[in-house]
């Protein structure tokens, strides 16, 4: 509001206004302007909301002034409406990115890999990942797993191109002491006492703010941390007894440029507290041929600062972060010698070198050594030695000094992935069941199952030795490589024998069906049966002690109690287990489950023994037909288990006579045939 109209809403001003005005038509004029300008201090009320009558702007002796500015709907420098925010670029590798990434199986060049890469980080979705077959390991059947995770990048790309931050990140929401006030700045002035002000103004293009009833202040190159002290005296020119707070509100931008090797080269508009950071993460940082540590900053034609990324990523200096001033240029340089770091180290990466630095430094760069490390040695692959020796090996630390090139590859070795010869390894064994103490137990190379028992405190009273159980895991291994072997060796089998099948009916192919659904059911069913990794003892059933065997690490050994039952199952009356009575056999076990019934497969019966073995009624068959086999002689031992099972090819005796009937036809008449070609 104007000064002279704050003057006229006074009470000394309205009283010799009345006086002097005797003649009707200047009351009348006199009364339209007093209407006029109880309007317009209404209107400044609704835009202050402040809430207070007229009468609480003008000079009054018994409160303090108020301060009020003209318009309080003062626009923002940098516009209402919210900068756009250009989306950050792809990532976009480079040629030794995607070479050193080949060598852990992952094809950088496959766009369907880029693409799902891209998602990946879009959506923040780290573990979402694609599987592909790679040309160096299509032959062994293998495939490497794509995510943000896995894959190796240059140091500092995670940063630059992290497209979560966006622009939110201009600089810091306090500006410093040091920061120089400039056309555009919003300036918030609050002052208490004699004076009472709440004034959000910005700076115009005179570099000046105006306040009401003190007049233009210029604040425009005037420090952040002298601007109180600076609107302090020029208040003080009009008003005593006060006190007077500033701060900045909503800060101007400028705009810089981004040059040379960048994802997105081009003009940029900033924050004003903007540092070197700031406008790199804008412009999506250097390309796959810039530079993290060639980066200038210039102002008018000179260089005033060069700026290292990896001070920053790896130091967390921010020293030469310089803040940005309206036209500045950042110039990114060409990219340097690139060295990878693989293998068993805290981050996998391609860092950029500077001119001298060593092995020493590359390792710093990568984190050091991961916990499982082998820090006495390293490989190095370098540019100069691929078409020669290929690769060679650094002994730590007498190496570390040894500098690096252009385009060496670094990997450093693990620990626990090699495994030490037999004859030096402690092993750990779990020995289990009728043992004084039961549990698991640390023994030196050399040992033997009969010293596992011994560490666990000898065999109980209730120990059957020939039914211990002994597990490994490398026997384990070893079976379900075989057993997936065989199942892919029947499966095979399977399908060729139901591609050459023809059908000429109807029926033929119905039967045909159900035979390969019922395949597939037994091929799933199979795949389905782990192998345990059970070793056989070739004990006697009368043992005592177990042999002489060494021991490996994870061995499981389980010493059972004597049972004293015998199970009898399969096509039997009466399936179960039966009470084992001295001096049985076989036979007599099976005939208190009622023996086999008609269907049973009585030549196919088998007995597994408790320590694993298998004694079939088939070992015992006499003739070629297989009459007369069975298991009457074989004595019953504790803990076996009979099994009779199933025939499975049933043929009626209607169908066999019928079968017989066609043979012997066949043979009368080609009997007959050569009785006649003899005549």
């Amino acid at each position: 509001m104007e000064l002279s109209a704050q003057r006229a809403l006074s009470p000394t001003s309205t009283t010799r206004a009345r006086h002097s005005l005797r003649k009707p038509a200047l009351a009348l004029l006199t009364a339209c302007l007093m209407a006029s300008l109880g309007a317009t201090s209404a209107l400044a009320q609704m835009n202050t909301g402040s809430g207070q009558s007229s009468s609480d702007m003008g000079v009054d002796s018994s409160g303090p002034v108020r301060l009020t500015p003209a318009n309080r709907n003062v626009q923002d420098a940098s516009g209402s409406q919210a900068q756009a925010i250009a989306r950050a670029p792809k990532y976009v590798p480079g040629e030794f990115e995607i070479y050193v990434n080949k060598l852990l199986g992952i094809d950088l060049a496959d766009p369907a890999t880029l693409e799902q890469l891209r998602r990946s980080e879009a959506s923040q979705t780290e573990t979402a990942a694609v599987s592909q077959t790679q040309t160096q390991t299509a032959a062994i059947g293998k495939s490497a797993a794509v995510s943000a995770d896995n894959i190796v990048r240059r140091l500092g790309s995670d940063l630059m191109l992290d497209a979560r931050m966006g622009g939110d990140a201009d600089g810091p929401r306090q500006a410093p002491s040091d920061y120089l006030i400039g056309i555009g700045d919003e300036i918030q002035v609050t002052a208490w006492g004699s004076v009472d002000a709440d004034l959000r103004l910005t700076v115009d293009r005179a570099g000046r703010v105006t306040i009401p009833r003190v007049g233009p202040v210029l604040v425009a190159g005037v420090r952040y941390g002298d601007l109180n002290e600076v609107v302090r005296a020029r208040i003080a020119q009009v008003f005593k007894n006060f006190q007077v707070s500033t701060s900045l509100g909503k800060l101007r931008t400028i705009r810089i440029y981004v040059t040379g090797f960048t994802a997105k080269p081009g003009a940029y508009t900033v924050s004003s507290l903007a540092t070197i950071v700031n406008g790199l993460i804008r412009a999506g940082g250097p390309s796959a041929a810039g530079s993290f540590r060639q980066i200038e900053l210039r102002r008018n034609g000179q260089i005033v600062a060069s700026f290292d990324a990896y001070d920053l990523l790896l130091k967390g200096d921010k020293a030469s972060d310089r803040a940005l001033q309206a036209e500045d240029v950042i110039h990114i340089g060409a990219i340097g010698p690139q060295v990878a770091v693989l293998g068993s180290v805290n981050k996998q990466s391609i860092v950029e070198l500077k001119p001298g630095e060593t092995l020493e430094d590359v390792l710093a760069m990568s984190g050091g050594f991961s916990a499982v490390a082998d820090r006495s040695r390293v490989s190095i692959e370098q540019l100069s030695d691929r078409n020669d020796r290929r690769v060679r090996e650094l002994q730590l630390p007498a190496q570390l000094k040894t500098v690096a090139s252009n385009g060496d590859v670094i990997r450093a070795f693990s620990s626990v992935n090699t495994a030490l010869p037999l004859g030096k390894q402690f092993k750990r064994v779990t020995v289990e069941g009728e043992v004084a103490r039961p549990g698991e137990y640390v023994l030196p190379p050399t040992s033997t199952l009969q010293d596992a028992i011994a560490a666990a405190g000898g065999l109980t009273s209730q120990a059957y030795v020939f039914g211990t159980d002994f597990s490994r895991e490398s026997v384990r291994q070893s079976q379900q490589e075989n057993y997936e072997r065989a199942l892919r060796d029947l499966e095979t089998e399977f399908t060729k024998n139901s591609s050459t099948q023809r059908a000429t009916t109807a029926d033929e192919a119905a039967g045909n069906a159900q035979r390969a659904a019922g395949t597939e059911r037994l091929v799933a069913r199979l795949r389905a049966v782990r192998p345990t990794g059970r070793v056989v003892l070739q004990l006697e059933s009368d043992a005592r002690s177990l042999p002489t065997l060494t021991v490996e690490d994870g061995d499981r050994l389980l010493v059972p109690a004597k049972p004293t039952t015998v199970g009898v199952f399969g096509s039997v009356f009466n399936a179960g287990s039966f009470l084992l009575q001295n001096n049985a056999s076989v036979d007599d076990v099976m005939k208190l489950a009622g023996g086999p019934t008609r269907g049973a497969d009585a030549s196919g019966a088998f007995v597994i023994r408790a320590n694993g073995t298998v004694v079939s009624a088939r070992q015992s068959s006499s003739g070629w037909l297989g009459f007369g086999s069975n298991l009457a002689g074989l004595p019953a031992l504790p803990g076996d288990t009979v099994f009779v099972p199933e025939q499975m090819n049933k043929t009626t005796f209607i169908q066999d006579a019928k079968d017989w009937t066609q043979i012997l036809a066949n043979f009368g008449l080609g009997a007959a045939a050569l009785k006649t070609i003899k005549n």
